[in-house]
């Protein structure tokens, strides 16, 4: 049985707010550090808990743990790629967060950060390790994907297609930007020119991904910084 609590903490950045799991009493991702989330979560567990996971160590998704797992009287696993815990496969996808992971049910992925119910995710760094990832979740066949935030998505083919393809088309238009003459160095000029859609609330993150796709650019040889 897989049960949803959200956390009432929405943002620009966690949509309508961190989405904590309970999969047959164990816990992914507890959440922001409130007391009716803890509250919630707690009862969603019952009288069995069994452990807790976590996705990646931001605080929206993990502020709550240290509580949570005293309450409850159980551990935080460091779930690592290729991990069995609980009912749980572990996969690294690295690219929101450098300890990004995800946690494989049967057909049922629970994603954190690395895929969303609505819109993109900013990513950090490795982003050709994100995005290998990302075809490795595609390849699996998987019925449901359960995000950090958002609404669950039960058609994940199509959506990880979506993901690979928003990619793809925003390094398109990074190059042309380049081929335009803006400087690799001029981030705010390559934002104006690349990427002028990025909302004014998101733009420092923006920001960070497009240094990520820079650095996919100069590791394959394609870019000279």
């Amino acid at each position: 049985m897989i049960t949803r609590v959200r956390a009432d903490n929405p943002s620009p950045l966690t949509l309508s707010g961190t989405n904590t799991y309970v999969v047959d009493g164990w816990v992914v991702d507890p959440g922001p550090a409130l007391d009716s989330h803890l509250a919630a979560v707690i009862a969603a567990v019952g009288p069995e808990p069994r452990g807790i996971v976590l996705t990646h160590s931001h605080a929206d998704h993990s502020e709550a743990a240290p509580e949570l797992a005293a309450r409850l009287g159980v551990t935080i696993v460091d779930a690592r790629d290729g991990d069995t815990v609980g009912p749980f496969t572990v996969m690294a996808l690295p690219g929101h967060a450098d300890d990004h992971v995800v946690f494989i049910a049967g057909a049922h992925a629970f994603t954190g950060d690395a895929v969303l119910g609505e819109g993109s995710v900013f990513v950090s760094g490795r982003l050709r390790e994100y995005l290998e990832g990302l075809r490795r979740l595609r390849a699996l066949g998987l019925e449901r994907i359960h995000p950090g935030h958002g609404d669950e998505i039960d058609d994940p083919a199509a959506k990880l297609d979506e993901y690979l393809a928003h990619r793809a088309e925003r390094e398109r238009k990074l190059r042309a930007a380049l081929e335009s003459g803006i400087a690799p160095d001029d981030e705010e000029a390559l934002l104006d020119g690349a990427w002028p859609d990025a909302p004014a609330a998101v733009r420092p993150f923006a920001a960070i991904t497009l240094r990520a796709h820079l650095a996919k650019l100069q590791q394959e040889g394609n870019l000279r910084m």
